[in-house]
């Protein structure tokens, strides 16, 4: 297994795709939590978001990993704050993921069957957000062969472009569905209402998060 400081050494970029790989296996294990939620089985959601909550800490790890072996002669061919900034967005996104899992095990929610349609066209849309903002990183090495310029910096814009386009989507949904709930949070127990709020908002923040990623990558471009 290559360790964080010769990865350096393969790419400059190698480490944020290595941390990349465990924020996507967080989004992964969240996907299979949400499909678990209609069932009401509150001790296999708690079982899942226990192990969201052990891979972001293996993402976490990493991310320090990579802070602690960023070496300092090492020519980077990106601003070292936009590196680290690049990689503090991708941790915050394993960040959430967490988050959305905790507040899903605290209790058997209750679902809604007018709800549970808007719930899964929102996750959905969010995740597509987020697997374009993963193929962005994934196309990093070719921008640096390309040094940056050219038609693979053309097609990394059109890909931020469509990334943005989506989250403005999964935005209009959250907001649909918050709507939603509003109109039928009466009868829910206070906690219950408090808990669907926030769920709703912290999956927004996914599909923010992947969004202002992409848009990171989109602000180095313009700076070449």
């Amino acid at each position: 297994m290559l360790t964080i400081a010769r990865l350096f050494g393969k790419s400059p970029f190698a480490p944020l795709q290595t941390h990349m790989k465990k924020v996507t296996h967080c989004v992964e294990k969240l996907t299979c939590l949400m499909d678990a939620l209609p069932k009401m089985d509150l001790e296999k959601i708690e079982k899942i978001a226990k192990e969201i909550s052990e891979l972001e800490h293996e993402a976490d790890l990493t991310k320090n990993d990579i802070r602690n072996h960023l070496p300092k002669s090492l020519f980077l061919p990106i601003d070292r704050s936009h590196f680290l900034d690049i990689l503090s967005i991708q941790d915050s996104i394993a960040d959430k993921a967490e988050e959305v899992g905790i507040l899903l095990s605290f209790r058997n929610l209750e679902m809604f069957p007018e709800l549970k349609p808007s719930l899964d066209e929102l996750y959905k849309k969010t995740t597509e957000v987020f697997w374009q903002a993963r193929k962005i990183i994934a196309e990093i090495d070719e921008l640096l062969e390309s040094s940056f310029g050219g038609i693979e910096a053309e097609k990394v814009k059109n890909m931020v472009e469509q990334t943005a386009f989506l989250e403005h989507e999964a935005s209009i949904m959250q907001r649909k569905l918050m709507k939603q709930l509003l109109t039928v949070g009466h009868h829910l127990p206070a906690p219950a209402f408090y808990l669907w709020m926030r769920t709703l908002e912290e999956i927004g923040s996914i599909a923010a998060l992947s969004e202002k990623l992409a848009n990171r990558i989109r602000m180095i471009l313009e700076l070449k």
